[in-house]
């Protein structure tokens, strides 16, 4: 990538890595903290629904709100909104209070994302737009991983790690509120249509709900399992953070395996992966290879929801791509939004492993459903597929603008 279009955008990039790293750590530091202080696995699992009610939410509302005030004014007072309920969380103790928290949290992550990538959409041109993207997404993968080794700053049940995590959120308010750019124009409102996904892709549809009970769940619960699991917050960290790193590393060559064949297939194959390695991960505690197999989880699973997009977007239209993208993100969000409920009321009743015992049994389920869908004639071939791009699902509807699956493709089509 130029230099240029680098330059264009570091300022930004540089507070979302700030940012990431503090909401990195607060993943983790919440539920292990709400798990300290004697907290059931369910009412830990209501407050991670909380959190995703409050992603979907800001999702939806948050558009009129940056063209109201602006980019800088929404992302300064956001970072602030998150700050504050992180520190509140660290003070209070009582579960009411979590849930409205992690609320706030959510609404705040998810609009923070909205204007993150919609400036950075403004910002990109056709020929940067795709790489800006990889960028994007890289910088998630490293940020949320570096945040896992910093919350052994300090016990979770000090105010060190929480009182870090803060800073790191406050200071990602720096490069932004300093930079010269001039902000981009109003975000359009979010557009959702599951039955227009479900027309296209009933693979991506799956796909999409499976990424988000399975892989929303861990985000809430996994380190409340790790945590009953383990001798010590390093292992927590370390559990995590392999979880992390498999799925990131493991994306792109998935990704261009499935550029090859039909990636209804290779859905299916992560689907046996996510079983078989759920079983491992809930088999292995205590033994020499157990974070081989949380890799190996992270791996399978992570890359459903940017497989379930690509998977989406060979079958529709380049026009409601964004609309598209949109509906595989808000079915991830509400699948994650349902799930830590049942799987932590499971947790409470069966003990920890009950976790990946689900996750097996989950990603069981929507196997046998993916092999169905390999019986019907599909409309595209391989040839015709578009070229996979590494998707995270801890984005916001604007990251679809910045997608070369979606502007760039409709703009080719009007020159042809």
């Amino acid at each position: 990538m130029p230099l240029k279009a680098i330059t264009t955008v570091s300022s930004l990039l540089l507070s979302t890595a700030l940012l990431l790293i503090g909401h990195g750590m607060q993943l983790t530091l919440v539920p292990l903290r709400a798990s300290a202080n004697g907290l059931s696995d369910l009412l830990i699992g209501v407050s991670a629904s909380a959190y995703f009610l409050g992603f979907i939410v800001g999702c939806v509302a948050i558009p009129g709100a940056i063209s109201r005030v602006g980019h800088i004014r929404i992302f300064a007072v956001l970072t602030a909104l998150m700050t504050s309920a992180i520190l509140a969380i660290e003070m209070l103790d009582d579960w009411r209070f979590l849930v409205l928290f992690r609320f706030v949290t959510g609404v705040a992550i998810s609009s923070l994302y909205t204007a993150i990538e919609s400036w950075l959409n403004d910002q990109a041109t056709s020929e940067t737009r795709g790489r800006i993207l990889s960028i994007y997404n890289f910088i998630l993968l490293m940020a949320m991983a570096l945040g896992q080794a910093l919350i052994n700053v300090g016990p979770v049940s000090s105010p060190t790690p929480f009182t870090l995590a803060a800073v790191f959120l406050v200071l990602a308010i720096v490069p932004v509120g300093l930079t010269s750019k001039l902000a981009p124009a109003p975000v359009p409102p979010t557009q959702v249509s599951f039955r227009l996904l479900y027309q296209r892709s009933r693979s991506a549809f799956a796909g999409a709900l499976l990424s988000g009970l399975v892989v929303g769940s861990f985000w809430s619960l996994g380190a409340v399992f790790a945590g009953n699991t383990s001798e010590s917050q390093s292992d927590i960290s370390w559990f995590i953070s392999a979880a992390i790193i498999g799925g990131g590393l493991l994306q792109y060559p998935i990704g261009l395996l499935s550029d090859r064949m039909d990636r209804r297939k290779v859905l299916l194959l992560l689907c046996l992966g996510g079983t078989l390695t759920s079983i491992a991960v809930a088999a292995s505690v205590g033994q020499s290879w157990h974070l081989a197999s949380v890799f190996l989880f992270g791996a399978t699973v992570m890359p459903i929801y940017a497989m379930s997009l690509a998977t989406a977007a060979d079958v529709s239209d380049v026009t409601e791509f964004v609309q598209i993208g949109t509906s595989v993100l808000m079915l991830n969000a509400l699948g994650a939004l349902l799930a830590p409920i049942a799987l932590g009321q499971l947790m409470f009743v069966m003990g920890a492993p009950a976790l990946f015992w689900s996750f097996s049994a989950i990603c069981l389920v929507f196997m046998a459903f993916m092999a169905l869908q390999l019986r019907q004639t599909r409309v595209v071939t391989v040839e015709e597929q578009v070229p996979f791009s590494a998707s995270a699902s801890e984005v916001a509807p604007a990251s679809f603008d910045l997608d070369p699956r979606g502007p760039e493709q409709v703009e080719q089509a009007e020159q042809v």
